[in-house]
Parts: C-alpha cells; sequence; structure tokens
C-alpha cells in the first residue's frame, strides 16, 4: 500500500487533485463577495402593468386609448341627457302656462258670451212674435213675466220692442221698491247688455 502511495503516478494525481481543491476554494471564496455585489447591482425586470381591477389580465396603450374614448362618450352622453331633461322641463312649464291661459281665455269668452247677447235667425221669428206679445201688455205684467225670465232672453225681446214701449218697462222695474228692489238693479244690467248686443239677423 505504501509502496502504491509512493509511486510517482499517485503522487502527481494526488497533487492534480489538491490543487484543483484549493484553487476551487479559493476562487469560490473571492467570488462570493462580488457574486452578491453583482446580484445587488443587476437591475429588476420592468414589471407588467396589470389592472386586473378592471377586468382585464393585461393593460396596453391601445386599452388605455379606448378606456379613455369611452369615458369621454359617456361624458357626452350624459351632458346630451341632462340637455333634454332640462329641455323637458321647459316644454312641461310651457305646456301648464299654455293651459292656464287657454283656460283663461275661454272663461274671458264665457264671460263675453254672458254679457254680449247675440239673436240667432232661427228663433228672430218666434222673439219678434213674444216682442210684439209683450208690446200688447202693461209696463206692469212685463216686468212681472221679465222676473222670471233669464236676462240673455229678457234683453233680446226688449231688443225687438219699439222705444216708446221698452221706455216705460224700465221705468216700472226702477220704481219697485221693498222686496222687488232688485230689479232697478236688473234694469240697468239689461240696458248694459242691450247697449252691447249683436244681432246676426238677416
Amino acid at each position: 500500500m505504501i509502496a502504491k502511495l509512493q509511486s510517482p503516478a499517485v503522487t502527481a494525481a494526488l497533487g492534480f487533485v489538491l490543487s484543483v481543491g484549493v484553487g476551487v476554494g479559493l476562487c469560490w471564496r473571492a467570488a462570493g463577495p462580488i457574486m452578491a455585489a453583482v446580484a445587488k447591482a443587476k437591475p429588476k425586470e420592468p414589471a407588467l402593468v396589470e389592472d386586473k381591477t378592471k377586468g382585464w389580465d393585461f393593460w396596453t396603450i391601445e386599452i388605455e386609448n379606448i378606456s379613455n374614448e369611452l369615458k369621454e362618450e359617456r361624458g357626452r352622453l350624459k351632458k346630451q341627457a341632462d340637455l333634454l331633461d332640462q329641455r323637458a322641463g321647459r316644454i312641461a312649464a310651457d305646456s301648464k302656462e299654455l293651459e292656464k291661459i287657454r283656460s283663461e281665455i275661454e272663461k274671458m269668452r264665457k264671460d263675453i258670451g254672458d254679457k254680449v247677447a247675440e239673436i240667432n235667425a232661427d228663433e228672430t221669428k218666434n222673439l219678434r212674435t213674444l216682442a210684439q206679445t209683450y208690446g200688447n201688455l202693461t209696463p206692469k205684467a212685463v216686468v212681472a213675466i221679465f222676473r222670471d225670465l233669464d236676462d240673455t232672453t229678457a234683453v233680446k225681446i226688449l231688443s225687438l220692442m219699439k222705444s216708446d214701449i221698452v221706455g216705460p218697462i224700465f221705468e216700472e222695474m226702477s220704481r219697485a221698491t221693498g222686496a222687488d228692489a232688485s230689479l232697478a238693479k236688473r234694469a240697468a244690467i239689461l240696458t248694459e247688455k242691450m247697449r252691447l248686443m249683436k244681432s246676426n239677423r238677416p
């Protein structure tokens, strides 16, 4: 065994192994701090921009541009919706105002109709007959009949009577006292309506 160890070949092999081991050890010992410094100084790779909150596993410039365009379009549509709501509110207010004006016009038309008597062609004949009949009565009798007639009918009949007959009738109404004292006021109302009266007689 000792003879084999003393062999030149074995001695050379052992020397080679020991030199390699010592060299590796020294290199490892010297390279340790260098490797640590290199690892520390090595730049980190940029992380991929991810936005998984938006439902994507990746996020690119194109997608970002599309997202911005969609946001702008959404804002534009919201502004248009707000303008339409405002316009609808104004239209509703205008419609309400027009309805109010229409009601006022209808009321004014009714008031004017109540004040202005009108003789239509189809009732002229009958009214003339009544006027002639009442003209043959005493003023007191005519006033008694007028108590139960509405103002419009009374005015139509009076308008077809001669002035020398209408005068005594109004005089009789103005003389009324007591419970019939309102006849004097009604005579004034009938006079005003006769002034405003229009006729459609042919």
